[in-house]
């Protein structure tokens, strides 16, 4: 999965134009198509920038390939739901050629969004920041944007217990909305945080994912 997500920042670092998704792993290699679903529409995000990048029938092949082996079971959590929903659409919307044969998207509640406790929201926000890429989860996200404060104070909090992959996730939301407050320091913080984490690469997927897609749009 390290090699996956380090292949993602780079491409996101390099406008990715050079990313294929099928290049980063065997396409018959479980693992892979694991971390393909842990790392959700993440995979994709490369070509949201739009660009020359290599999109295709592989990448679809292999994307369809983790939906099929690993669906969300008859007990998976909203966040499972969630990150599996959002693979699909991230097929859908930036491999549009590839688009028949995927699954049907499940239908995960969003009541949580409204109601959680902050810190309970911030958490869960951070296991989604896949979603906040360009036109996924419309709902999901004005829904986080509704409650701006409370993850900016989970931004915070998840940088003082130096939890750096739950502050890097929240982050990246924040840098979607078009509110949060200059004394925040977001954007030094997301510098700050993707240094501290040692160059986890899933930290720094998230932190170079918030640079290029300000405010919900490729930059």
């Amino acid at each position: 999965m390290a090699d996956v997500a380090n292949g993602v920042a780079l491409a996101l670092d390099g406008g990715g134009d050079a990313y294929a998704l099928s290049a980063l792993l065997a396409q018959d290699d479980t693992v892979a198509l694991a971390a393909i679903r842990v790392l959700g529409a993440d995979v994709l995000a490369p070509y949201a920038l739009g660009g020359d990048a290599a999109r295709g029938g592989p990448d679809g092949q292999v994307v369809r390939r983790a939906l099929a082996a690993y669906p969300p079971g008859s007990d998976a959590s909203e966040v499972s739901l969630w990150s599996y929903r959002g693979l699909v659409e991230a097929s859908r919307a930036f491999l549009p050629e590839n688009g028949e044969d995927l699954p049907l998207e499940p239908m995960p509640g969003d009541e949580w969004v409204r109601t959680d406790p902050w810190p309970q929201l911030a958490r869960r926000a951070s296991q989604l920041a896949a979603l906040s890429l360009p036109g996924l989860a419309p709902a999901l996200a004005a829904g986080l944007a509704a409650r701006t404060d409370d993850l900016a104070r989970g931004f915070v909090r998840a940088i003082r217990r130096r939890d750096w992959m739950q502050a890097a996730g929240v982050g990246r939301w924040l840098a979607r909305v078009p509110d949060v407050p200059d004394s925040l320091g977001l954007d030094v913080g997301l510098t700050y945080v993707r240094r501290m984490s040692g160059g986890d690469p899933r930290v720094v997927l998230h932190a170079t994912a918030a640079q290029r897609f300000p405010g919900g749009g490729p930059r």
